[in-house]
C-alpha cells in the first residue's frame, strides 16, 4: 500500500509531505484503538531482539533518528510502528523557525535526502509538555538537544544546560548535537578543547540536577562524518574522558560523492540516505576499534534493510537508527528490518542480537 501513498507524497514538496505525515500520526494518537491496530500490523515481538544498552531495555535495536518528531508530538504513534526506541528533537532552549524554505529535498534515483532545516522547533518548554507521558510510549525515548542559531559558540554550553534544566525530568537518554551542518559554526564545537569544555559544563549541570533528586540519565554525543580519522579519535577520547555514555555515528554529511542527480547535489545542507551508508559504517568500525565495549555506539546513516542494519551492528553498533529509509520504504520498514535481523542471526548462530555487536572485529 505504501507504494501508492508514496506516489502521492512524492508529488508534494518534501517538507509539506513530512507535515502531512505528522498530522496523520497525530490523528492516530487521538483515535481509540488506532495505535493498537498499528502495533498489530507493524510490530514484531521476539526475545532474541531484546537488548540492554545504557542501562535501558530496548525491545529491538531499530530506532527512529532525531529530526522526524522534532517537537515530541507523535512519538506514541511512532512507537506503535514497531520501533525499538524513538529520538525526538533537535530541541533548543527557545523555539526558532529554522532556515528559509524550501529546505528539504529528495532524490529518488539516489534514495537520498538533503536537508538544511536549521533546528526548527517550538522550544524545550513546549516539548516538555508533550513529554509528560513519555513512559506510556512503551519504548525508550531519547531527547536530542542543540543550541539556538543566535547563540554564540562561546555561550553554547548555556543553551545545552537550559535544555537540560527544562527537559531532564523526561526521556530515557539525552543526545548532545554538535554535528548538524545546518546551524552556522555548530560543528566548530567538535574541536577537542571546545568539546571538552562543553561536555564538562554539561556534566556539571547533570550532577547539579541529580543533587536535586533527578534520576541520572545517559548523555550521548552525536558526531559528524566529515572529519579526519585523527580528529575522530581525538573526539572519542575527549568524550570518554568527560564521561559521555555513548556515541551516535553519524549525523548527515556535506559530501556529495556518488550522487546521480546534479541539481540535487548542488543543494546546500546535510545529506542522508543510501549514499551515506558506507561512510557511516566505516566510522562505526573505527570508533569501535577505539572504544570497544567501553561505551555503546548507535549507528545511523543509510539503513534501509536488515542487511544494512546488521552490517552496522557487526561493525560495532549496539543499536541502529533510521529516518531516510522510512521516507522511501514506508512504515513497514522496521518490521522488515527486524525480520531480516532474525534470519541473519540464525545464519550466524546468534541467539540474541547483542552477540552480533562488533562480531566483525572478532574474526
Amino acid at each position: 500500500m505504501y507504494k501508492f501513498i508514496r506516489k502521492y507524497l512524492f508529488t508534494l514538496d518534501a517538507e509539506v509531505a513530512h507535515e502531512r505525515t505528522v498530522s496523520a500520526l497525530k490523528l492516530a494518537n487521538n483515535i481509540a484503538g488506532a495505535k493498537a491496530l498499528l502495533r498489530s500490523v507493524y510490530g514484531l515481538e521476539d526475545e532474541r531482539l531484546h537488548t540492554h544498552v545504557l542501562g535501558i531495555h530496548f525491545p529491538n535495536p531499530v530506532g527512529l533518528a532525531a529530526g522526524f518528531d522534532k517537537n515530541a508530538e507523535v512519538y506514541h504513534a511512532l512507537a506503535a510502528l514497531g520501533f525499538g526506541f524513538i529520538e525526538v528533537g533537535t530541541l533548543t532552549p527557545v523555539g526558532q523557525p529554522g532556515n528559509e524554505k524550501p529546505r528539504l529535498f529528495r532524490s529518488v534515483p539516489d534514495q537520498a535526502v538533503i536537508n538544511r532545516m536549521g533546528f526548527n522547533n517550538l522550544g524545550a518548554s513546549v516539548a516538555a509538555k508533550h513529554l509528560k507521558n513519555y513512559v506510556s510510549a512503551g519504548v525508550p525515548i531519547g531527547i536530542n538537544i542543540g543550541k539556538n542559531k543566535m547563540t554564540a559558540n562561546e555561550d553554547a554550553a548555556g543553551d545545552y544546560q537550559k535544555c537540560l534544566d527544562v527537559l531532564y525530568s523526561y526521556g530515557h537518554y539525552f543526545v548532545i548535537n554538535v554535528s548538524s551542518p545546518n546551524t552556522p559554526n555548530l560543528r566548530d564545537l567538535q574541536e577537542t578543547e571546545k568539546l571538552s569544555r562543553l561536555l564538562r559544563a554539561i556534566r556539571t549541570k547533570t550532577k547539579e540536577l541529580e543533587k536535586y533528586g533527578f534520576q541520572a540519565k545517559p548523555i550521548l554525543l552525536k558526531i559528524a562524518p566529515d572529519m579526519s580519522k585523527e580528529h575522530m579519535k581525538d573526539i572519542v577520547q575527549v568524550a570518554v574522558s568527560e564521561g559521555i555514555s555513548g556515541i551516535i555515528a553519524t549525523n548527515t554529511t556535506l559530501s556529495r560523492e556518488g550522487l546521480q542527480v546534479h541539481s540535487f547535489a548542488e543543494q546546500a545542507g546535510g545529506l542522508s540516505g543510501r549514499p551515506l551508508a558506507r561512510r557511516a559504517t566505516e566510522w562505526i568500525r573505527e570508533i569501535y576499534r577505539e572504544v570497544g565495549r567501553k561505551i555503546p555506539i548507535i549507528g545511523v546513516g543509510g539503513v534501509f534493510t536488515g542487511d544494512d542494519a546488521y552490517e552496522k551492528i557487526r561493525a560495532g553498533a549496539s543499536l541502529v537508527q533510521i529516518y531516510t529509509g522510512m521516507i522511501y520504504e514506508g512504515p513497514g520498514i522496521v518490521k522488515s528490518i527486524n525480520k531480516r535481523l532474525l534470519e541473519l542471526m540464525e545464519r550466524d548462530g546468534f541467539t540474541n542480537i547483542q552477540q552480533a555487536v562488533g562480531a566483525d572485529h572478532k574474526e
